[in-house]
């Protein structure tokens, strides 16, 4: 038997007889190419594309890899399909501080 569970509020749901949401979230890197220039294309790039090769095996071990995708999946039970729906990003959660007007 398919146990399902929300993951927000850890509702057990019954496969068939509660109503459940897929959220499916997609997380990628994106690169903003510059434009392109006529120094651009003038210039031999060998030197410094083997100097970024060599500082980065130099640089292996203590480097972060950032993952260029990830996918995400979650079942939600109708009310917290509702919660996300109208705050996708929680940001309505985050901590809002009420400073004095001293």
């Amino acid at each position: 038997m398919l146990h399902v569970t929300c993951d927000l509020c850890g509702k057990v749901l019954q496969p068939g007889e509660d109503q459940r949401y897929v959220v499916k979230i997609e997380a990628y890197a994106v690169h903003d190419p510059t434009e392109i220039t006529e120094d651009d294309l003038d210039l031999d790039h060998m030197e410094a594309v083997s100097q970024m090769l060599q500082e980065s095996e130099e640089n292996e071990c203590t480097a972060e890899l950032v993952e260029p995708y990830k996918n995400f999946r979650y079942d939600l039970c109708p009310e917290c399909h509702k919660k996300f729906i109208r705050d996708p990003l929680a940001k309505d959660k985050e901590q809002k501080f009420d400073f004095s007007k001293n």
